[in-house]
């Protein structure tokens, strides 16, 4: 009986050292997980910081500019937090002004404002941001609803590229916080010559964007995009062949027009 004591005993001591070894491996598993996953994150920020210093910098802290984009005339303004402006005309020649500060957004008509539902708040106030969004690429992308993930390399063109996926947050990721964007970033330049997104209301969409026409500005680059279509379903992974290859179609230009330094106007007034 003794015998048979020591036995089971001595089982159950090599079961308890088992099982702590699985435990202490599943434990350096989960570190070295959560270390790849970590420096990929590092890794993806670093690529996108130097693409924020190569396209303007500190320069977007206090930047204040307005351009022109198909007839409407836009303004930013960067300091204390951000103020985004629209002016147009309506078919009867009103003079309609949205504005979007710190989050806040409000509409005028002939200088009176208006009041908005919900839904329409939403939609104009996400067109006002969309809209600068893309003029001052890449400056928002170390927002903190953005996820930034280093998802390899590209070689487009012949020149070698830093591919970033970027998705966002749903707490201030906006109204289409589930479109995913991809952004290949020049590795000499860190420039961001490509870019590509996924959007899923009315229907879905695939976009692919190619730079062009690209100025500096009073130390901020602005730079033009022919805008591709791809079928819906494609990988934005991908485009680059694709586009290399003439399979994407062309649907628009992303023209901003007129892009003038209100800083630099104001001081000389």
């Amino acid at each position: 009986m003794n015998q048979f004591v020591k036995i089971v005993t001595v089982m159950l001591l090599l079961l308890m050292v088992g099982c702590k070894d699985l435990q202490d491996n599943d434990k350096n598993a989960s570190t070295l997980e959560k270390s790849a996953q970590e420096f990929n994150d590092e890794n993806a920020h670093a690529i996108v910081n130097e693409a924020i210093k190569a396209h303007g910098g500190t320069f977007y802290d206090s930047a204040n500019y307005q351009f022109v984009f198909r007839g409407k005339l836009y303004t930013f303004n960067n300091k204390n937090g951000f103020t985004y402006t629209v002016n147009s005309l309506d078919s009867l020649g009103n003079r309609i002004e949205d504005n979007l500060q710190n989050g806040k957004f409000n509409r005028t008509v002939n200088e009176e404002f208006v009041e908005l539902s919900e839904k329409d708040v939403a939609k104009y106030s996400n067109a006002l941001n969309s809209v600068i969004y893309f003029a001052t690429l890449p400056h928002k992308l170390n927002d903190t609803a953005v996820h930034k993930e280093n998802v390899g390399e590209a070689v487009i063109k012949g020149e070698d590229y830093d591919v970033v996926r970027v998705t966002f947050g749903k707490k201030g990721g906006g109204t289409d916080y589930d479109d995913i964007f991809m952004y290949w970033i020049n590795k000499k330049s860190h420039y961001i010559n490509y870019l590509a997104y996924s959007y899923s209301v009315d229907e879905g969409g695939v976009r692919f964007r190619s730079a062009y026409n690209p100025r500096t500005i009073d130390g901020i680059r602005f730079q033009d995009y022919v805008n591709w279509e791809a079928p819906v379903g494609t990988q934005l992974v991908q485009l680059p062949v694709m586009f290399e290859n003439g399979q994407l179609k062309e649907l628009s230009r992303i023209e901003n027009e007129d892009v003038q330094n209100l800083n630099h106007i104001n001081v000389e007034e």
